[in-house]
């Protein structure tokens, strides 16, 4: 098996996307008509985002909210970068919060968390050993 896909549930799709886009720069590759379900270009795995309607239909029980939790679910998604320092303030202006700012790692690899306005846990790094 290999990871096709991560979908994230969220109040606003197109707003999670657009988000996503001034925040870090990824592509549109498909948003549905709809507006309930959304794609970006992130290379061979996809990043989708799905409305909260979606998630209560697969799940009869509901689904926790990311966006009304306090604190961050315990999962995040992890995007490599050159320049930690400056992909963290840009997410920043996009209007992320600040989790953990920008810190060097005793391995070396530089790495912040910002949460996203839709909840999305996220840590922006160097690549490991680089």
């Amino acid at each position: 098996m290999k990871l096709a896909y991560t979908i994230i549930y969220v109040p606003d799709v197109p707003a999670s996307l657009a988000f996503c886009e001034a925040a870090f720069g990824m592509r549109r590759r498909f948003l549905h008509e709809s507006g309930t379900y959304g794609e970006l270009e992130t290379g061979d795995t996809t990043l989708s985002f799905a409305a909260h309607a979606l998630g209560d239909m697969n799940f009869s029980g509901g689904h926790v909210h990311a966006d009304t939790s306090a604190q961050p679910l315990g999962f995040e998604i992890g995007l490599v970068t050159d320049d930690v320092a400056q992909a963290h303030a840009r997410a920043l202006a996009a209007g992320a919060r600040e989790m953990a700012p920008p810190v060097q790692k005793p391995w070396g690899q530089t790495v912040s968390y910002v949460r996203c306005p839709d909840g999305l846990l996220v840590e922006l790094c160097t690549a490991v050993g680089g």
